[in-house]
């Protein structure tokens, strides 16, 4: 059987791929794809795998885009660390889908369809999957309900709202839940802070904080602003000049 992973973090993607060879005793065939570009090229010149696990949101654009440049009749489950949404279009159109971090019994569950899946797939896909991009690209950057940490072996994820703030230390981007626990996200401050939505503020290039742990602001040198936060935190956050405006009219609005 022929499989193949379409996953940008590294470590996802193997976790996904170590649990498969464990619900599928007969011999695999895996290949990892990290991109849009990298898995157009792929498909284009290589066999048709018999089944596909892709995540939505890859580095360089939506995974829908691979599909609509490629026809492929496989059948695809697609993996999001998002909320679901749009769950009736994946539906009619016969896709599965499994929220990361995934357990065994989701995965378990989609590998059984395997077989009704690929019956449906078996004409023309690239509408219902212009769709899907369309409606996904109407709805602009989604916003994660859940940050995947990697903490020892395992993939955990950890809830927004627990989160206090996202750093940057020794040039390690961390984040710092309420309860005083750093975890090591997968993923650099910049892409954070398209996943973590309005309700956190890129304070500077270090910091990215959540609404629900800022006291109130004080006025700092050279007309910057100081946070003051609801947790114990060693550094100073603040805000340049340059941004105080931008962040005093967030301040009020979320």
């Amino acid at each position: 059987m022929n499989l193949v992973i379409i996953e940008d973090e590294r470590l996802v993607a193997d976790d996904l791929e170590k649990n498969i060879r464990k619900l599928i005793p007969e011999n695999l065939n895996i290949v990892q794809l990290r991109s849009v570009k990298e898995a157009i090229a792929y498909f284009k010149s290589h066999l048709e795998p018999d089944m596909i696990f892709s995540d939505i949101q890859l580095g360089d654009g939506l995974s829908f885009e691979i599909f609509i440049a490629v026809k492929l009749t496989a059948p695809v489950v697609f993996c999001t660390a998002y909320d679901v949404y749009a769950l009736d279009a994946f539906k009619a159109n016969g896709i599965d889908y499994i929220l990361k971090p995934f357990t065994k019994q989701t995965l378990e569950s989609a590998l059984n369809k395997y077989h009704q899946l690929k019956n449906l797939f078996s004409g023309n896909v690239q509408q219902p999957y212009t769709k899907l991009l369309e409606v996904h690209g109407s709805r602009g950057e989604p916003q994660a309900s859940s940050i995947l940490v990697y903490f020892q072996d395992k993939i955990i994820p950890i809830k927004l709202e627990d989160i206090a703030l996202f750093y940057i230390e020794n040039d390690i981007t961390k984040l710092l839940t309420f309860s005083g626990k750093a975890y090591f996200p997968n993923k650099n401050l910049d892409e954070l802070e398209k996943l973590a939505g309005n309700q956190f503020f890129r304070a500077n290039r270090q910091f990215l904080v959540y609404r629900k742990v800022i006291i109130d602001v004080s006025s700092y040198f050279s007309r910057k602003l100081s946070l003051n936060l609801t947790i114990n935190f060693p550094d100073k956050i603040t805000v340049s000049k340059e941004k105080a405006s931008q962040f005093l009219e967030w301040l009020a609005s979320v």
